[in-house]
């Protein structure tokens, strides 16, 4: 099987005009800020997307990035799986924003939503404290809620996934409309 690689985000900067880069965040984490000539193809749509990204592979490197690097090295894995060779940005757009590389941001694109992890963390944060309002205030079985959002949170650091981000990923605001994947796709077609 193929072993995904890391590049560092002062190595990306330099090959960035040699490399077919890849974003797999959601449409509106997307539209908040990405790498200069990035395609936008979100982790639940990699698959579709397969045979685009294996000739894309075929003609050069493939980058995959995400916010943090977690979804990148997910993808990478799947792409491997699947006998396509990708490397992944080292920290995501978040070390490339740190260290002072610009990220682009279509003016005129449509609003850019929160980022995938902060959405967590507000929807994760606003449950617990519902639960345990309601706990107090109703009866004191409302506790499990928040008891739950807890083991949920142990269970997601532990195995490298989120449920939660997963279920959230397919809110209106989070989704892609097909039309904007299939421009994505003839977009690769064309590199």
């Amino acid at each position: 099987m193929i072993t995904p690689t890391a590049l560092g985000t002062d190595e990306t900067r330099t090959r960035l005009h040699e490399l077919t880069v890849i974003d797999v965040r959601t449409p509106g984490e997307f539209a908040g800020g990405h790498l200069p000539g990035a395609l936008n193809i979100p982790l639940d749509r990699l698959e579709s997307a397969l045979p685009e990204i294996r000739a894309a592979a075929e003609r050069g490197e493939v980058l995959v990035v995400c916010a943090s690097g977690a979804r990148s090295e997910n993808a990478c894995r799947t792409l491997a799986e699947h006998g396509v060779a990708a490397a992944t940005l080292a920290g995501g757009t978040g070390a490339w924003a740190a260290g002072g590389h610009d990220l682009h941001r279509p003016e005129g694109g449509p609003r850019a939503s929160w980022a995938m992890e902060r959405q967590v963390r507000l929807t994760a944060g606003s449950v617990v404290l519902l639960g345990l309002l309601l706990g107090l205030l109703v009866h004191p079985a409302f506790q499990l809620l928040s008891a739950g959002i807890a083991a949920g949170l142990v269970f997601s650091a532990v195995t490298d996934t989120c449920g939660m981000a997963v279920v959230l990923g397919k809110l209106p605001h989070n989704r892609p409309r097909p039309a904007d994947l299939e421009a994505t796709l003839a977009a690769l077609r064309g590199r």
